[in-house]
């Protein structure tokens, strides 16, 4: 894995992920569901293989995401721990925080 970690984005159908190549066929991903009202992301899902844990991926994982729902002028439901722990420790983000 290198420094830069490289992230691609799918969604289709109502949900969406962004995948983090780590190299070697291995990946981190964060998923969300994309509220019809709103259109707001509900992150429910961080993943980084056991190999990777402890690097700080998933929060490189989650800010890249913060930055896109910035861009995208979407907001954020944090739903899964991880990601919910992590808007605690950053109230920076609160600008795409929505419940």
């Amino acid at each position: 894995m290198t420094s830069e970690l490289v992230v691609t984005h799918e969604a289709a159908d109502g949900r969406g992920r962004f995948i983090a190549d780590l190299g070697e066929g291995h990946e981190a991903e964060l998923t969300y569901g994309i509220r019809e009202a709103d259109g707001a992301w509900i992150v429910d899902h961080t993943g980084v293989p056991r190999a990777f844990e402890g690097k700080g991926i998933a929060l490189r994982l989650v800010t890249h995401v913060v930055e896109k729902a910035r861009e995208a002028d979407k907001s954020i439901v944090p739903v899964c721990p991880y990601v919910v722990m992590q808007f605690r420790r950053h109230p920076d983000w609160a600008d795409v925080l929505t419940s």
